[in-house]
């Protein structure tokens, strides 16, 4: 299993953010984490980064959630964290240091297929062409698992279809991806599997062809049938 998940709690003061979260994600899967707001999905995902501490245990491949474990996921946060004056050039240097298993032909070779100049500065850019340049990033890493939160979110659907395309195309042959989303119809058809997470739990699990053959729906419509306000 690529990552299990055994007994994880999570608490911000009084507030339980996750509850007892149990859960399996197998290789070579592409996974939909879907919730609306507030539901967990971002503190599950930076507990499993590494980047928050809770109560329970999350296993990578096996590994304890650490060091080890991060040599093996590749993160696209919803926020970015680049320097916006660093030029294209001088983030893929830092990623080629940063990361043994960063392929820095692969980024060049999607970067000219745009026809990005990476002597400009990320600042100079359109919020779709970051959005391009961050993925190419995080995508070039020989990974076991993708982490990518909202990676779709506030660009153009031309700017989608391309996002969408490259996920496909470029993740390990074994890997898993784990995508958390808001623009469900967007995502769900390359989804395999599907989480539903509420009130900081579990809400329902399984594989997307198969809830859609069950409920006769899409998964955007269940999605807004199961949380509607």
């Amino acid at each position: 299993m690529l990552v299990e998940c055994k007994n994880v709690n999570k608490n911000y003061g009084k507030v339980k953010a996750l509850k007892n979260i149990n859960l399996e994600i197998p290789e070579g899967k592409i996974i939909g984490l879907l919730g609306p707001n507030g539901s967990g999905k971002t503190t599950l995902i930076k507990l499993i980064n590494g980047l928050l501490t809770g109560e329970g245990e999350i296993f990578i491949k096996g590994k304890s959630v650490g060091p080890e474990s991060k040599k093996i996921v590749a993160y696209l946060p919803e926020r970015t964290y680049l320097d916006m004056n660093m030029t294209v050039n001088e983030v893929i240097n830092y990623f080629q240091d940063f990361y043994d298993n960063f392929d820095a032909n692969e980024a060049y070779k999607l970067l000219e297929k745009l026809g990005i100049n990476t002597k400009d500065k990320l600042t100079t850019m359109s919020k779709g062409t970051k959005e391009k340049v961050q993925l190419i990033l995080v995508m070039s890493r020989k990974a076991d698992l993708y982490i990518l939160d909202e990676p779709i979110g506030g660009v153009d659907p031309a700017t989608r279809d391309y996002i969408l395309e490259t996920i496909l195309t470029n993740f390990q042959v074994g890997a898993s991806i784990i995508i958390s989303t808001h623009l469900i119809s967007d995502v769900e058809k390359i989804l395999d599997e599907i989480i539903f997470i509420k009130n900081g739990e579990i809400y329902l699990t399984g594989s997307a062809d198969e809830l859609r053959r069950e409920k006769g729906k899409s998964i955007d419509e269940i999605f807004r049938e199961e949380f509607k306000c």
